[in-house]
């Protein structure tokens, strides 16, 4: 019998010198869902993710469980095949002068610059994601040409040519202008077509769309809310997440925020 969760966390603290950025973490993630985590900065997103990535480690307790695929102990070259994670660390590393084809090629393995003696399957492998991806104008351009929004999907077709099971989104369409979150954002929903399950961290609820079976709210490092769309998006819980008095209105697919005039927030 097949476990249906990857991630098992049940009463997972963690601490940063001395400080306890996770906090009596209970939570399990299918292997079957698109999740959104969602919180506003200094909540406790990073720290989790952290977790997940085997960065930082549980307080031993009598009464902790933590389990990446059905596993107490995993390999971290075998998660590393599991997991990709994108977030915004990865362009520091990267070759300024290495095309978008040979960073695709350089997930493979485990590196940011030109693979000279890559295989036929290799090849094969990329060229294939890159057609997957609508991406294929791209692929002989030098990576630090494209705009912000063209390197971002850059970073996802790099994480996901080695096939992962779970794709780690670290706040996808941070720092991009208008035009570049539409385009990362309506290329990510089009992932929801491949094998692999996303885990998109963002503060942001423009990214939330109907790709994600399940909306995870995180706050001074715990978890408020925890559902499906229509049980959590509401201002109330919004209101509370972001400290400030907000409307929350679903039009066309998408949910925009509004914030409440002062007169009404005061008589609130």
């Amino acid at each position: 019998m097949t476990n249906d969760y990857w991630l098992e966390a049940k009463n997972i603290s963690c601490f940063k010198n001395e400080y306890e950025v996770v906090k009596d973490l209970n939570l399990k993630l299918k292997n079957s869902e698109n999740v959104i985590l969602i919180g506003p900065n200094g909540s406790g997103k990073s720290s989790l993710l952290e977790l997940i990535n085997r960065n930082i480690y549980p307080v031993l307790k009598k009464d902790t469980v933590f389990k990446l695929f059905n596993k107490g102990l995993i390999n971290i070259w075998e998660l590393r095949k599991k997991i990709s994670t994108v977030n915004h660390d990865v362009k520091a590393r990267i070759n300024t002068n290495i095309t978008v084809f040979d960073l695709i090629i350089s997930g493979l393995y485990g590196k940011y610059c030109k693979i000279s003696n890559k295989s036929e399957k290799d090849v094969l492998l990329a060229e294939n994601l890159i057609n997957k991806m609508l991406i294929t104008k791209l692929s002989q351009k030098i990576f630090s040409h494209l705009s912000e929004g063209e390197k971002q999907i850059v970073l996802i077709a790099r994480a996901l040519v080695k096939n992962p099971e779970i794709l780690i989104l670290d706040e996808p369409i941070a720092n991009l202008d208008l035009k570049s979150k539409f385009y990362v954002t309506d290329k990510i929903n089009e992932l929801s077509k491949l094998n692999t399950k996303i885990v998109c961290v963002t503060h942001d609820i423009s990214m939330i769309t109907a790709i994600y079976n399940r909306v995870i709210m995180i706050k001074d490092r715990i978890i408020i809310a925890d559902g499906t769309q229509s049980e959590t998006l509401n201002s109330k819980n919004l209101s509370i997440l972001f400290d400030i008095n907000i409307e929350v209105i679903k039009h066309k697919g998408y949910w925009h925020i509004y914030r409440k005039p002062r007169e009404l927030q005061a008589i609130e």
